[in-house]
């Protein structure tokens, strides 16, 4: 089976992180996704990754939308050069709409933000309210301490392995889009041992 992936979220932190390994990744992935003619879906401001990898998808020709939310924007956050820039009432309203737009969503580098966002896309597929992909960029194993995380959760029976599986961790922007390009929704519910469930 092969996902139709023509818009993408991408998470991300509003740093840059300590490393240039990290604006260097994030360069990279913009430029596959505006090569692969996907168009980015992201938090509409150009501070740390997020202003990076917009920089890079549109400065490689590719399409770029927005999404932020008043207070930002009046904090003049906002990026100036997108190809839509779409601003909501708050934090919540921003996200679920970028959701709505985005088939798919990628994680790079971030904090809290970037992780809460992560886990509300893969938790709605979880329960079945989307069956939409995601991954995460796993830049100098970044993410690693989340994949053990989630095979902790999976050998404590909290989660089943097709939940932890539909959560991608690749190394490379072309490993993950293929991946997403690849991916199937898991067809098993999230409860474990309940005959009531």
């Amino acid at each position: 089976m092969t996902t139709k992936i023509k818009n993408i979220a991408v998470f991300c932190g509003s740093n840059f992180g300590v490393r240039p390994i990290y604006k260097e990744a994030a360069i990279e992935l913009g430029q596959v996704l505006a090569d692969q003619g996907m168009a980015l879906i992201y938090g509409g401001t150009d501070t740390g990754l997020m202003g990076v990898v917009a920089d890079a998808v549109l400065d490689s020709g590719g399409r770029v939308v927005g999404i932020t939310y008043q207070r930002l924007h009046d904090r003049g956050q906002s990026h100036s050069k997108l190809s839509e820039l779409e601003i909501t009432k708050d934090r919540r309203q921003r996200r679920a709409r970028m959701i709505e737009l985005a088939d798919a969503f990628i994680a790079l580098p971030g904090g809290l933000g970037t992780l809460e966002e992560l886990f509300e896309v893969a938790t709605l597929t979880q329960i079945g309210e989307h069956l939409k992909p995601c991954g995460v960029l796993n830049i100098d194993s970044f993410y690693s301490p989340l994949q053990e995380q989630l095979n902790r959760a999976v050998s404590e029976e909290f989660m089943k392995p097709q939940h932890r599986d539909m959560i991608l961790i690749q190394s490379t922007p072309e490993s993950l889009l293929d991946g997403l390009l690849k991916w199937e929704p898991p067809a098993v519910t999230k409860w474990i041992n309940q005959p009531k469930a």
